[in-house]
Order: structure tokens, then C-alpha cells, then sequence
């Protein structure tokens, strides 16, 4: 059941995601000619940004492509980390356009370009329905759970302040014809643009660093364990970390020799998919207390000042 639901949830992101990135190559062309035909720095930086943007729909239409594929014994959890790093790219796409959009910028306050503003204002006007469809078109995703799909969320919605300043700037260069509002604006842009490049960013290298989910406390996990599970006594060596939108999570148990040792197992399974949605877990039972350099390590004695290495291939027997 959940499998065909994950199924069309993904070809629902994948139609939307085409649908928008369309939308999106078409008005970037549009804004590269009206921005070079009117003089106007704010239509170019909206087309900059629109062109990351349909990178940014093209490499996440890739991403899901993979994600389907199933997995293999090299890549034992298929190419789903290929979506984070989609992301990743992404965020770092953005911010080089940005710092060549403020470059411009800077030069035309030395030197002002004529700006034809009906031009430009026909173009924003257009842009900005442009945006609205694929803002509308994306936000019906699963964005809070795809990374991508958010990815891309974000560099539309940015899109869509780019070009509603982009209409502010050519009505105010039609009614006073007062240039530099122009590369002001398209600094505006740029910093909203930073903003949600660099959020985009750290999320995405966390995730490729195998930091554990923000959303759930290891510590937390631990006692939850201890107090919901009778026979558990000690839970330590807890290694979490995300592949795609999948936690995974390996973790020893130190049990009270148990009368049934499958059914002890499914009742810690099923207590981590049910409190943590955690799906995919290799639970290691133990009957002796933990005598390892990193027992600490999920444990609530966990001492601040007492670190230790952990031995080379510690983690091989947990895959």
C-alpha cells in the first residue's frame, strides 16, 4: 500500500516538475531578449535566476528518474543521494549568478545604461504570470519531504519577487526616468536569492555528510527505547543518517535475555516506524553490558569531555 502511494506521489512530482520547467525555459528566453533589447539589469538577473531555475527543475526531473531505479549490490540503496546532490548543486548554481548579477550591478552604477521601460514592464508583467503558474504547479508537491521539489520551490518563489521588482523598476524609469533603480533592484533580488541558496546549501551538505535527520534526537530515541521496550537496558552505538528522504538507523540493544527473541526484534521495529518513521533499521541485540570505546554513543551517560576514536571498520558489520 505505501509503495503505491509513494509510486504516484512520484509521478505526480515528476508531471508537475515537467510541467514547470517548460513554463520556466520558455519566459527565461523571453527575459534574456527582452532584458538585452531594453538595456535592463533586472530582467537579466530574473533570466539568470530563471536559468538556475530550470536547471534546478531539470537536474530534480533527473533526480527522481533515479531515485526509481532499483537497488543494486553496488549501490545497495539505489541512487537515491542523488536528489541531495541535485540540491546541492543547485544552491551553489545560485550563488554564482548572484555574485555575477551583483557584479553588473556595481558597474552600471558607475555607468548608467538607457533603459526602455514599456519593454521591460511587458516582460515582467509576463514573467510574473509565469512564475505564479510554476510556484502553483510545484507547491502542490510533496515539497516538504522532497528536497528537491523544495529546491525548486525556492528558486521560483525567488523568481517571483525578481519579477515583481522588475515591474516596480520599469514603472518607475517610465514615470521619471530615473535609471539606477534598475541595478538596486536586481541587489534586492540578489540577497533574497543568497538567502534561500545558502538554507538550500546547508541542508544539502549536511545530508551528503551523513548527518543524522534534524528531526529526530538520538539521545530522545534512546530513552524512549529504554522506557517503552521492558526487556531494553542499554541502547548505544546508534548511527542514524538520511539517503534521500529514507532515515536509516543502526543501533545495539542491550536486552534482558528474552523469552521470544524474533518477537523482542519486531517490537523494537515496530516501535521505530511507529514513534520515528523509521523504516529501514538493523537492530543488534546484546545479553552482556557494552565494554566498546564508543558505548556511549546513543547512551544518556554520554560525557562531554571523554571522547574516543572510533576503530577503523567499526561500521562494516552493520551493513
Amino acid at each position: 500500500m505505501g509503495h503505491s502511494h509513494s509510486h504516484s506521489e512520484h509521478n505526480a512530482n515528476r508531471t508537475r516538475l515537467a510541467a514547470a520547467f517548460g513554463v520556466t525555459a520558455l519566459f527565461m528566453l523571453a527575459e534574456v531578449v527582452g532584458g538585452l533589447i531594453s538595456g535592463s539589469l533586472a530582467l537579466l538577473a530574473d533570466a539568470g535566476h530563471m536559468l538556475t531555475d530550470a536547471a534546478a527543475l531539470l537536474m530534480a526531473l533527473l533526480a527522481i528518474q533515479f531515485a526509481r531505479r532499483k537497488p543494486n549490490a553496488r549501490h545497495t540503496f539505489g541512487l537515491l543521494r542523488l536528489t541531495t546532490l541535485a540540491a546541492f548543486v543547485n544552491a551553489i548554481a545560485l550563488l554564482v549568478i548572484t555574485v555575477l548579477i551583483v557584479w553588473e550591478a556595481i558597474r552600471r552604477f558607475a555607468q548608467p545604461q538607457p533603459i526602455e521601460g514599456g519593454l521591460m514592464l511587458g516582460i515582467a508583467i509576463a514573467g510574473l504570470f509565469a512564475n505564479l503558474l510554476s510556484f502553483w504547479l510545484l507547491h502542490r508537491g510533496s515539497e516538504e519531504k522532497n528536497l528537491n521539489v523544495r529546491a525548486a520551490a525556492l528558486h521560483v518563489l525567488g523568481d517571483l519577487l525578481g519579477s515583481v521588482g522588475a515591474i516596480v523598476a520599469a514603472v518607475i524609469v517610465m514615470l521619471t526616468g530615473w535609471t539606477p533603480i534598475d541595478p538596486i533592484l536586481s541587489l534586492l533580488v540578489s540577497v533574497l536569492v543568497v538567502r534561500s541558496a545558502w538554507a538550500l546549501l546547508r541542508e544539502s551538505l549536511h545530508e551528503l555528510l551523513e548527518g543524522a535527520p534534524v528531526s529526530i534526537n538520538i539521545d530522545k530515541l534512546a530513552r524512549d527505547l529504554k522506557r517503552n521496550v521492558n526487556e531494553v537496558r542499554n541502547v548505544h552505538h546508534v548511527h542514524l543518517w538520511q539517503v534521500g528522504d529514507k532515515p536509516v538507523l543502526t543501533l545495539h540493544v542491550q536486552v534482558v535475555p528474552p523469552y521470544d527473541h524474533d518477537g523482542l526484534l519486531r517490537t523494537i521495529h515496530r516501535y521505530l516506524h511507529q514513534h520515528y518513521q523509521i523504516g529501514h533499521a538493523t537492530v543488534q541485540m546484546e545479553y552482556q553490558a557494552c565494554s566498546g570505546p564508543d558505548c556511549e554513543l546513543g547512551a544518556e551517560s554520554r560525557d562531554a569531555g571523554h571522547k574516543h576514536h572510533e576503530p577503523a571498520g567499526h561500521l562494516h558489520h552493520h551493513h
